[in-house]
């Protein structure tokens, strides 16, 4: 097991006290904080593997710490968001973050959570040299090293996962993957559930990479089945 940090700022003690159990149970260190000013503090002198977020929290809510830390690095969030508050998880994943988990949850799939989105960390960072750290498709180009890419040799400013979902998709140019191959390969994880985290994704993308005349790259909707980037 990898020693892999996680910080959890929640303010529900006994949540708290049940993740830090099945956490630390699976080889992760945890570190906890019950408000959102300390853990703002503890993700900046930490610097955790990833960080799980409520987003009601005492004297700093969830979204601005996020966006502070967005800031700074990019640290996987995973956010804790109540049962039907869908705003709470377009707006988390707008701000950057790589995940939500909507309460009430099952521990186990919150630690399955964790365990993909670590788990494709350390694959990102273990990668072969020989694996190709430049792509390009049609007006867009992409550095995996500097995480930076460009369109029409201009800057192409995307969120953490936007970046990586696009990176996906040009590396498999003209290949169709269904949500839950996207979901697998891109988030690190088998979804258990239903989620719109890839459409909401693929929606902003589609914002920022296509051109009203039509040129590619684009992102075709495959119906039945998912996308596919022409």
């Amino acid at each position: 097991m990898p020693d892999q940090s996680i910080l959890v700022v929640e303010d529900e003690q006994n949540l708290v006290a049940a993740l830090k159990i099945s956490l630390e149970r699976e080889g992760y260190r945890v570190y906890v904080s019950h408000d959102g000013v300390s853990g703002l503090e503890k993700a900046r002198s930490l610097q955790p593997d990833l960080l799980i977020l409520d987003v009601m929290l005492p004297s700093l809510d969830g979204f601005e710490i996020c966006r502070m830390i967005r800031r700074e690095s990019n640290i996987p969030i995973l956010f804790l968001t109540a049962k039907g508050e869908e705003i709470d998880r377009v707006v988390g994943l707008e701000l950057g973050a790589d995940d939500y988990v909507t309460k009430p949850f099952s521990i186990r799939e919150l630690v399955a959570r964790v365990r993909g989105i670590l788990r494709r960390g350390l694959s990102t960072q273990t990668q072969s040299p020989n694996s190709p750290r430049q792509l390009s498709v049609g007006r867009i180009e992409m550095d995996l090293d500097s995480h930076s890419a460009v369109l029409d040799e201009k800057p192409l400013y995307l969120k953490p996962k936007e970046f990586d979902l696009l990176a996906f998709m040009v590396a498999n140019q003209g290949i169709a993957f269904s949500r839950d191959q996207l979901l697998e390969h891109v988030w690190g994880y088998d979804y258990m559930g239903e989620s719109r985290t890839v459409d909401v994704h693929v929606r902003w993308l589609r914002e920022k990479i296509q051109s009203d005349s039509g040129l590619p790259p684009r992102i075709i909707t495959i119906r039945g089945i998912g996308y596919r980037l022409d």
